[in-house]
C-alpha cells in the first residue's frame, strides 16, 4: 500500500445504493460525500491525508470512508490506469469495509464474553440476549437446531456454544481480505464485481447469483453469489470462514497464533485456505505472493480512525451529483436514512 492517484473508479448503479451498507449508529454515519469526478476525489483523499506514500513505523490508519458500489465504469476506467495505480485504488477503497467487518465481529466476542460472565457468575440472561446467541450459534453453525433451540428457551449449553462461537469468530487480518479480494475479483474489474459487488467467488446453489460462463454439469446449477452492496460481500466472506468445514484448518491455525501469543498473520493464515480454491497448494501460493509483492501485510495492524462513519457516492457529472444529493438530504429528512442504517449488522 505504497501509493496512488485518485481517479472516479466506483460509482453506484443506481442511487438507492447511497446508504444501505454497515451497522453503525445513526449518530455516526449521517453524511453521505458526492462526488462529480476525478478532480473531486483526488481533492477528497488528499483532504483525507489518504493519498501517496505512508510514512514507515506509522501505523496505518484508514478514514472511515465507505465506497458504495461498484459498476461497469470501473472496468473501463482501470483498463486505462497504469497497473500500480489500479492496485492501490482498489485496496484504499477496500480496506475500510475489512476494517469494519473486523470491528464488528469485536464488538459480537465482547458481547458473547460478557454472556458468558454473566452466566458463570449465576446472573439472568435476557430472552433477547439467548435469542441472539442462539441465532449465532445457527448462523456459523456452531451448534445444531435442537440445541440452539433449547438454548433460546433456557440458556441451557450456553457456556459450549459461546466457545465454539468465540473459537469460529474471530478477526481475519486485513491483509489477507485485501489479498483474496483483488485475487478473486481481479482487481474489483471481473464481470462478477462489476455485475454484482462480488468481491471473493463466492458460490451458491440456490438458484440467485451470476451464471458462470463455463458451468461444470457435475456441480449442478452453480452460480457466483450476487450482492448488493460491496459491504455484503465482505460480510458474507467473513461469515463463509467461519462456518465453512472446509476452513477448519484456517480457524485451527488462527485459535493457534493467538494460543501463542503471536500476532495474526496474513502470510501464516493463507495456508489454511488450501480448499478455497480447485488449485489447493497453488493457490495458496498465489495468494501469498499477492500478499507479499504488494506489501499487504501492512494492513493487518491497521486501525479505522475515530471519526463518523462516511458515504463515497461517485456519479458521471455535476448535474448527477446535484441530483443525487438533493436526494440524500430527502431521506435523511424523513428519517429513511436511520431506518436503514439501524436493519444492518454482521448477522
Amino acid at each position: 500500500m505504497s501509493r496512488y492517484r485518485a481517479y472516479a473508479p466506483l460509482t453506484v448503479c443506481r442511487h438507492a445504493c447511497l446508504i444501505i451498507l454497515l451497522a453503525a449508529t445513526p449518530a455516526l454515519a449521517q453524511e453521505v460525500i458526492v462526488v462529480s469526478g476525478p478532480e473531486e476525489i483526488i481533492s477528497l483523499l488528499q483532504a483525507e491525508h489518504w493519498w501517496g506514500e505512508e510514512r514507515h513505523g506509522v501505523e496505518l490508519a484508514s478514514p472511515r470512508l465507505i465506497v458504495t458500489g461498484i459498476s461497469s465504469r470501473w472496468q473501463e476506467n482501470a483498463a486505462a490506469l497504469p497497473v500500480p495505480e489500479k492496485k492501490e485504488i482498489f485496496y484504499r477503497l477496500m480496506l475500510p469495509l475489512a476494517l469494519h467487518a473486523n470491528a464488528m465481529v469485536l464488538d459480537s466476542r465482547a458481547r458473547l464474553q460478557r454472556l458468558a460472565a454473566t452466566d458463570a457468575a449465576g446472573g439472568t440472561i435476557d430472552p433477547e440476549d439467548l435469542e441472539w446467541l442462539a441465532g449465532a450459534a445457527r448462523l456459523l453453525e456452531a451448534a445444531d437446531d435442537a440445541v440452539a433451540e433449547q438454548l433460546a428457551a433456557s440458556g441451557d449449553g450456553l457456556q459450549a456454544v459461546v466457545r465454539e462461537l468465540l473459537y469460529r469468530l474471530d478477526v481475519i487480518p486485513a491483509g489477507l481480505v485485501l489479498g483474496q479480494a483483488a485475487y478473486e475479483s481481479g482487481y474489483g474489474t471481473s464481470r462478477f464485481a462489476a455485475g454484482g459487488n462480488a468481491l471473493f467467488g463466492q458460490w451458491t446453489f440456490n438458484g440467485s447469483g451470476l451464471v458462470p460462463q463455463q458451468q461444470r454439469a457435475q456441480l449442478g446449477d452453480h452460480r457466483i453469489a450476487a450482492f448488493e452492496w460491496p459491504f455484503d460481500s465482505v460480510r458474507s466472506y467473513f461469515i463463509n470462514l467461519s462456518r465453512h468445514p472446509a476452513y477448519e484448518e484456517f480457524r485451527r491455525l488462527r485459535a493457534d497464533l493467538k494460543a501463542a501469543g503471536k500476532p495474526l498473520d496474513s502470510i501464516a493464515l493463507a495456508e489454511g485456505l488450501f480448499r478455497y480454491s480447485e488449485r489447493g497448494p497453488e493457490y495458496v501460493k498465489t495468494l501469498q505472493g499477492i500478499i507479499r509483492y504488494n506489501n499487504l501485510q501492512i494492513a493487518d495492524q491497521a486501525v479505522l480512525r475515530d471519526e463518523p462513519m462516511r458515504f463515497l457516492v461517485a456519479t458521471e457529472g455535476t448535474s448527477d451529483a446535484d441530483r443525487i444529493r438533493s436526494e440524500v438530504d430527502a431521506m435523511r429528512a424523513t428519517g429513511e436514512i436511520d431506518a436503514i442504517i439501524a436493519r444492518m449488522s454482521l448477522e
